[in-house]
């Protein structure tokens, strides 16, 4: 029964709040400290680098329109020319946010499907005597069926005999690249974003009425950050690498652009930002025109392809004022500004060497005096007042 009623005793005690004023330096010290990192976060960190304040669209619709030009002129072994321009060079030609610049190839003219030795490079190509080119097998990593024969593909190899497009493959590849020009062609990158939380678009491409100004600009973040024509070599050389080792085996490089709007402020300050990752050293491929000559006879002309891939991704946030964030963020503060006075009560009351003695002035139980009561007590005080007054 004496424990019941204990616990019951304690279930109805009432905790009041004491305010003890304490001269310790250094809890005083660290108290202040805390005030002041918890100040600089906030003014800092949320109002000015997070914009606490503000809603946000993190989720733009974005549009990426783009266009390569330039011309270059390649020469082949039998010395005939060939003339490149956007046509050619370009994939798609439509222009998207991934395209391809073709920088290098190998051609394998005039192929007409019959028979021919495998090339060399191919091991399961390889052959000593007809047993070893079992007919019907497709050669791995080939370019063709096997007829069940071993012949000579030159002095020194022989190889089994296929079924496929003939002669193979030429796998030579030129020492530089053949459209060295591609250097100084130009990408043009038309991009729009809305932020359809505000009702807000902007383009990164500058307001003006000079027909040729975007004939004759060129990117530069410090000097014209404005242009959205960027110069193939100087996207290449930001994203870390040179233009003669990338574009002879191919590459990939990633630009991307980053819009970052405060709309309390002008308009005219949110511009992009651009940046160029290189992700690939080696990327090619191969593709093939077809023809027929006058015997209808079928050949196709093969090309392998080298060249860099540009992988264009936006990312964007816009911001504007609002009565909710900016409470939350109001209400932050005063908790952690709480939580700076308990982290101080905690090194007060446990870890201080006079951690004793602050206990005890901190908490205090607060008991009624024992015999007649404040009730009782209050009508002979006031009895005492009418006598002195008379």
């Amino acid at each position: 029964m004496a424990a019941a009623a204990a616990l019951c005793g304690g279930l109805l005690d009432y905790k009041t709040e004491k305010f003890a004023l304490t001269r310790n330096r250094r809890v005083g010290l660290l108290h202040r400290l805390l005030q002041l990192a918890v100040l600089g976060y906030l003014l800092g960190w949320v109002l000015v680098v997070r914009r606490g304040y503000q809603d946000t669209d993190a989720a733009p619709h974005v549009s990426v329109i783009t266009k390569l030009k330039g011309v270059s002129v390649t020469r082949a072994k039998d010395a005939r020319s060939r003339l490149w321009d956007a046509a050619d060079y370009a994939s798609p030609p439509q222009g998207e946010n991934v395209l391809f610049l073709v920088t290098n190839f190998i051609a394998t003219a005039k192929q007409a499907q019959g028979t021919c030795p495998e090339s060399p490079s191919v091991l399961d190509g390889m052959c000593t005597e007809d047993v070893d080119c079992p007919v019907g097998n497709p050669v791995v990593h080939g370019n063709g069926i096997k007829t069940g024969k071993c012949v000579m593909f030159n002095t020194t190899h022989s190889t089994c005999e296929i079924y496929g497009w003939c002669p193979v493959e030429n796998n030579t590849l030129p020492r530089k690249p053949l459209l060295a020009e591609a250097e100084n062609f130009t990408l043009f990158i038309k991009n729009t974003v809305n932020f359809t939380k505000f009702n807000f678009s902007k383009g990164n491409t500058l307001q003006t009425n000079d027909p040729t100004y975007f004939k004759s600009c060129t990117y530069d973040p410090f000097f014209n950050p404005s242009c959205p024509v960027f110069r193939i070599g100087d996207v290449v050389e930001a994203a870390g690498e040179t233009f003669g080792d990338l574009a002879l085996l191919g590459g990939s490089i990633s630009i991307r652009i980053e819009w970052d709007c405060d709309l309390d402020q002008p308009t005219a300050q949110c511009q992009p930002r651009y940046s160029f990752i290189l992700v690939d050293r080696r990327y090619n491929f191969r593709t093939a025109s077809y023809y027929w000559d006058s015997q209808r006879r079928p050949y196709r002309s093969l090309m392998k392809l080298y060249g860099i891939r540009f992988d264009i991704s936006v990312h964007g946030q816009a911001g504007k004022f609002s009565i909710i964030p900016a409470a939350v963020s109001f209400g932050t503060g005063i908790a952690f500004f709480g939580a700076a006075t308990v982290v101080c009560d905690l090194v007060l009351l446990y870890l201080d060497t006079k951690a004793d003695f602050y206990w005890k002035e901190k908490f205090e139980e607060a008991k009624p005096p024992k015999g007649k009561t404040e009730a009782a007590a209050e009508p002979q005080w006031a009895d005492q007042d009418i006598r002195n007054a008379q």
